[in-house]
């Protein structure tokens, strides 16, 4: 049996995709032209790529201690490093094989006999049950309330992987984007999440992210760009329709969509498609409404970023500042926004205006996130260089530079705290989350790390601050929901579930937290402190 390149391809795209890699992702796919194989995607499990070469691995491991007849090894199995099963021939790892075991068989018996000398009642002193190794004392996380499996909702439907999700800013609904290219609106119950709102769950409503008129999403219905690219406008409306990104008008009255198509879409609440906005010529990585609710932001691989009329659907003004895809947008008041790149570099722009008020330089590698402060007075960023910095329109360079994680950080969240918030007598605190496991809440008037939460194990991809601003609820490819405390830098809660989380958020009134899944699903639980 043989694997393809167009299966390989496909595994490593995934991996790209699971990993967080979604722009190196989107490059590799557009360049090993992943929309034109016909692989299910839906059918692959999360992980496949690791597990596949896991597998590989242990294979080599097995034929290289079997021996020279084919029968298994007598006596010990030998372990060999991942660096002499990768770099090394077969008939070398068999000489490597014979080398431990002539030299260990003496170290073994002498070890076997010090243990039983130095630890004699190791199995009465732990009740007759081995301690607890160190992946089971970090599932424990000790210190920290488990949430019960039985308090959380988990709400089932999506085909693919589910990328984001965000809860209404007025009613208890919770909108879910996937790579099945739909979005999916829930009624959550009110009250204790669990078997009882489970079994009272209506279904969703589904929001279905049809080809685009003219089936190119340029808005020109002529698919040369698509040829360009170098797949046919067909395949992508047939497998490229991900939602990569949704976001809810101040009112709760209308969702809008961004789309891998290229097209952004709004919807009512009754899930009714309201306007389709194809102008961008790539996929749509960020989306975001302005306060008012009148106009809708879009961040894409295309380099823009589109102002539109929500009502008309019409795009106001496209910028074309940057020199790579735009990464993230976020607005600073109702006219005027930022926008960050994988070109490096950071711009403020106005509607109405044809040149950026403001540059900002300092990044040496691609801005993965952007965001105000509630009261759009500092800017913050991230980025692959392991830095984070805080930025005034006041000064050409940083305010602050926050340079303590050890891996790219891929995004930060401003605390709903300080003057002129709902928390006046609270700090404002930045956090930001990194590929090197970690959280950082930043003091931002002295630019200095407060607390470094330490308990995940993999990258985290996604933070969210409750709307007090007392807790932080973290989700990471470990499979772990965290909630910590923001004041002390403690964890309060975890809950362990049976994916990787790429988004995590709070309703209204902070007491439910819900978790964007790569295993298909959307969770919900109920947080008390």
């Amino acid at each position: 049996m043989s694997i393809s390149s167009d299966e390989v391809n496909y595994l490593v795209y995934r991996y790209l995709q699971e990993s967080g890699f979604t722009h190196a992702a989107y490059t590799f796919g557009y360049e090993s032209y992943i929309q034109k194989t016909s692989i299910a995607g839906t059918d692959l499990p999360p992980g496949a790529l690791i597990s596949f070469i896991q597998k590989g691995l242990q294979y080599l491991e097995l034929e290289a201690n079997l021996n020279e007849d084919g029968t298994d090894v007598d006596g010990n199995f030998s372990m060999l490093n991942s660096s002499d099963l990768l770099s090394k021939p077969v008939e070398e790892l068999k000489n490597i094989v014979k080398e431990k075991r002539k030299s260990g068989s003496d170290k073994d018996r002498e070890q076997e006999k010090r243990v039983k000398r130095e630890k004699p009642d190791a199995e009465t002193a732990n009740g007759g049950s081995t301690p607890m190794d160190d992946a089971e004392m970090d599932d424990a996380d000790v210190g920290a309330e488990a949430i019960d499996d039985e308090d959380v909702t988990r709400l089932e439907g999506h085909k693919g992987e589910v990328f984001i999700c965000a809860w209404s800013p007025a009613t208890s609904q919770l909108a879910s984007g996937s790579g099945d290219a739909t979005a999916r609106v829930w009624s959550v119950p009110a009250g204790p999440s669990g078997r009882r709102a489970q079994g009272s769950l209506k279904e969703p409503t589904v929001l279905v992210h049809s080809p685009v008129d003219g089936g190119d999403g340029d808005g020109d219905g002529d698919g040369d760009d698509d040829k360009e690219r170098g797949f046919e406008s067909k395949d992508r409306n047939k497998n490229s329709k991900d939602v990569t990104t949704l976001d809810w008008n101040g009112e709760g009255s209308m969702l809008a969509t961004g789309s891998y198509d290229g097209s952004a879409r709004i919807w009512d609440a009754e899930g009714n498609l309201v306007n389709t906005l194809s102008k961008h010529k790539g996929p749509i990585f960020s989306l975001k409404w302005n306060k008012k609710g009148d106009y809708l932001l879009s961040g894409s691989v295309d380099k823009t970023a589109i102002v539109w009329d929500a009502k008309t659907g019409e795009a106001k003004q496209q910028f074309d500042f940057h020199t790579a895809p735009t990464l993230d947008v976020d607005w600073r008041n109702n006219v005027s926004f930022a926008t960050s790149s994988m070109d490096h570099m950071i711009y403020v722009c106005k509607l109405g205006e044809s040149k950026p008020i403001k540059a900002f330089k300092g990044h040496t590698d691609e801005v993965n996130a952007i965001k105000w402060d509630p009261t759009g007075t500092l800017l913050a960023s991230c980025s692959d260089d392991y830095s984070a910095k805080i930025w005034s329109l006041k000064q050409d360079e940083c305010v602050h530079e926050l340079k303590e994680h050890t891996k790219e950080i891929y995004t930060i969240k401003w605390s709903p705290t300080g003057p002129g918030t709902n928390n006046p007598d609270m700090p404002l605190i930045l956090a930001s989350a990194s590929y090197d496991a970690t959280i950082k809440l930043w003091d931002a008037e002295e630019g200095k790390c407060v607390h470094t939460l330490r308990r995940h194990t993999e990258p985290v991809y996604s933070v969210a601050f409750s709307p007090d601003g007392k807790y932080l609820a973290s989700g990471s490819f470990d499979n772990r929901l965290l909630i910590w405390d923001v004041r002390k830098g403690e964890l309060v809660k975890t809950y362990k579930g049976d994916g990787g989380i790429f988004e995590v958020c709070w309703n209204k009134d902070g007491t439910k937290v819900a978790a964007a899944y790569s295993n298909n699903r959307v969770t919900v639980l109920d947080f008390k402190p």
